[in-house]
């Protein structure tokens, strides 16, 4: 495959993630959405190395996930007129991050049997777009580049509309014979078979103090990099099997949500995807941390802490700002600054808010964190507030959503696209929306609600959580429930008439339980049909309705994590035969995938065989919750939850009908951890069952096991 149909490797730090390609550049000819981006906006649109003025030669190009390190191994072509016989000198490209810049080594090493001088080239570039406008926003103005060079370094300054100043510099660890506005020239003396080593620095601090050599630079970034995914790894749960495609799968998958996640005031935040989404998501992070919930806890507090902190406190129409409500997304870049997307910090997400009170319940259930669920005891009881206070407003008691700001979303599900909401004929729907997994979140919000409060001993205000719950599901059913079509509909319009449209939605509200259980069997059915179930996924919608489209984001495509949370919605009502083929085939999808990384979401085509998914042309990848999509689904067939008995104070580790999919004959857990307390456990498949072998533990951890 050409290298300008490959996809590019990506490494991330903090607010700084980068696109590479094989040879470990930035091409804008081959790859014009890649570079570096730092806070929004491309600091790096340009990197690429000449030895005698041409490209070296892919040999081979690894990500190593578990030290956030991209390696190239290339050689010269041997095409110039003066150079080295093709293939005389190898090189090895080593590329890390740190938040606020990207380093280099360079080694090459010469098996020619006599010295050599490299001409060597470096064409470096930063055009300081904003994420919108590579995304293809057009601005009317944009700030100004001021270049300046001097005898070993060059530096791009962006002075913004915004009054802030960006800066990229490059420096590197040889003598530079010229340097000019993009291009730096220098030379490398090679004896055979000796190696020599060429650190380059590109940093995003303007008028940087820090004046180790590059050469150092590089060596304490990768030191930093390969401690932060060790410590990271140790800190998680570990899940293996006996099948190595399944292993590499959790591995990449694990490796990517540590990737994404960023260090904040409260801990790790799921960062929502690259390119496009590198930034907190109110909705993606809190459905990654709950899928993420059983091995990484740490997710869930931090993105918890996170929200509570930037909760509206006042109603702002430019922001769809609410007090009470959960914010959808927050942006660094210029034109978030200045206003020109109304995305610096956006509350146009009605879901977000009860996530966030389901999550807080989970969490709690997990970790028994009193304390720090105590301190989000105002941003919870806010959130619920919001919650009332919507429905109250709502004709027909039902948590609805209309777009108040100029240029924010019309759709604020989770499928936000234009066009995502629709009756049977086509039509889109109009006026505030009600959805059906909304419902079912805001369902879900009151029952965990209700948890919390019996742990603080607030026996009557959960009662009365719960009498709000049952009244919800009562209504809930008899409104959306349409006997034609077997599901629920998509949504219900602002004139109050049902969209009674098969989609992927419906599945969501098995996740919360607010589903009869002949409903959810018959959802279960409509879901698993060759119409809706493409062999890789359930669609996001069903290919007998007017919209569905295999290419549309929303309309017939298929997004794993919307097919995780539809697989612990099956696990919730006994459907495990179904739960196993939305796993079976999300692994396939894997397995097909470039370094096993599940996108965002792929086409909705029918599986063929011997043909791979087809892929969504920008669809992010790594994406966070599609990489939290296999930890939901293992949590879903092993039945598994964690918990403490509130009289006993003991851990409590339960499986409910667990299960292993053919090919997967064991399953094993390591460091498990809750509190103090830890456990490795064995799940075994035989022909007949699935049993449970506790392995190590502490004292304090009970295991019990429902079938």
């Amino acid at each position: 495959m050409p290298l300008d149909q490959l996809p590019p490797f990506v490494l991330k730090d903090g607010e700084t993630f980068a696109m590479l390609d094989r040879r470990g550049e930035i091409s804008p000819v081959a790859h014009p959405d890649s570079g570096v981006f730092h806070r929004g906006m491309r600091h790096v649109s340009q990197l690429e190395l000449l030895l005698w003025g041409h490209p070296p030669s892919v040999l081979s190009s690894t990500e190593r996930e578990e030290m956030g390190l991209h390696v190239s191994h290339l050689s010269n072509d041997g095409f110039a007129a003066g150079s080295a016989p093709a293939g005389t000198v190898h090189l090895e490209r080593s590329t890390v991050l740190t938040p606020t810049g990207l380093m280099q080594q360079l080694s090459f090493t010469s098996y020619a049997p006599s010295s050599l001088t490299i001409p060597l080239v470096l064409l470096v570039d930063a055009d300081f777009l904003d994420i919108f406008e590579v995304r293809g926003l057009r601005r009317e103005q944009r700030g100004t580049r001021v270049y300046s060079c001097t005898a070993d370094s060059l530096e791009v300054v962006y002075r913004g509309l915004d009054a802030i100043d960006r800066s990229t510099a490059l420096r590197v660890a040889a003598p530079v014979q010229d340097v000019s506005e993009t291009e730096l020239r220098l030379s490398l003396d090679l004896e055979p078979r000796c190696t020599r080593k060429l650190a380059l620095v590109l940093d995003f601090h303007h008028h940087s103090e820090d004046s180790c050599s590059p050469q150092a630079a590089f060596d304490g970034a990768l030191l930093a990099s390969v401690e932060r995914f060790r410590s990271n790894r140790l800190l998680t749960a570990a899940i293996s099997t006996d099948n190595p495609a399944f292993n590499a799968w959790i591995a990449r998958s694990t490796s990517d949500v540590h990737l994404l996640s960023t260090q904040l005031d409260h801990g790790l935040y799921p960062y929502a995807g690259v390119p496009w989404f590198s930034c907190p998501f109110g909705r993606d992070g809190l459905i990654t941390a709950r899928q993420m919930l059983l091995v990484e806890p740490r997710l869930a507090r931090g993105v918890l802490g996170f929200l509570a902190e930037q909760q509206a406190r006042h109603r702002d129409a430019s922001s769809d700002a609410e007090p009470g409500k959960i914010l959808h997304e927050a942006r660094l870049g210029e034109m978030a600054v200045l206003g020109e997307v109304p995305f610096s910090r956006y509350y146009g997400s009605v879901d977000a808010t009860p996530l966030f009170v389901m999550l807080a319940g989970d969490y709690l259930l997990r970790s028994d964190d009193r304390a720090f669920i105590d301190s989000l005891r105002p941003a919870l009881d806010r959130a619920l507030a919001w919650i009332r206070q919507a429905e109250a407003k709502s004709p027909d008691g039902f948590l609805r959503y209309l777009c108040a700001a100029q240029g924010g979303l019309r759709n604020q599900g989770w499928k936000d696209s234009d066009d995502a909401v629709h009756h049977a004929d086509g039509r889109l729907a109009e006026g505030s929306i009600a959805l059906c997994e909304v419902q079912a979140y805001a369902y879900g919000a009151r029952r965990a609600m209700a948890a919390i409060e019996q742990r603080c001993g607030q026996q009557a205000q959960a009662d009365r959580l719960l009498q709000e719950a049952s009244d919800l599901r009562r209504r809930f059913h008899g409104a959306y429930w349409c006997e034609s079509i077997g599901t629920y509909a998509l949504a219900l319009d602002g004139a109050g008439v049902p969209c009674k449209v098969r989609s992927s939605n419906a599945g969501h509200c098995l996740w919360t339980g607010i589903a009869s259980q002949a409903a959810a069997a018959s959802i279960a059915r409509e879901l698993l049909a060759p119409t809706s179930f493409n062999g890789w996924g359930v669609r996001t919608l069903d290919e007998r309705e007017a919209r569905f489209n295999p290419m549309s984001y929303h309309n017939g495509s298929v997004w794993p994590h919307d097919n995780a949370m539809i697989g612990l919605g099956l696990a919730r009502y006994g459907h495990s035969a179904e739960v196993m083929r939305i796993l079976t085939g999300l692994f396939e999808t894997a397995c097909a995938m470039p370094q096993y990384r599940l996108p965002e979401l792929f086409c909705g085509f029918p599986r063929q065989e011997g043909e791979a998914p087809t892929h969504y042309p920008v669809a992010c990848s790594p994406q966070a919750w599609a990489s939290g999509s296999v930890f939901g689904l293992m949590e879903a067939i092993t039945g598994m939850g964690l918990g403490r008995d509130s009289t006993t104070g003991r851990v409590q580790v339960l499986f409910r009908n667990p299960v292993l999919p053919k090919g997967l004959d064991l399953l094993e857990i390591a460091g498990l951890r809750l509190g103090e307390e830890e456990i490795d456990l064995q799940l075994h498949r035989s022909d007949h069952d699935t049993g449970v072998l506790v392995g190590r533990r502490t004292p304090g951890v009970d295991v019990m096991i429902w079938k």
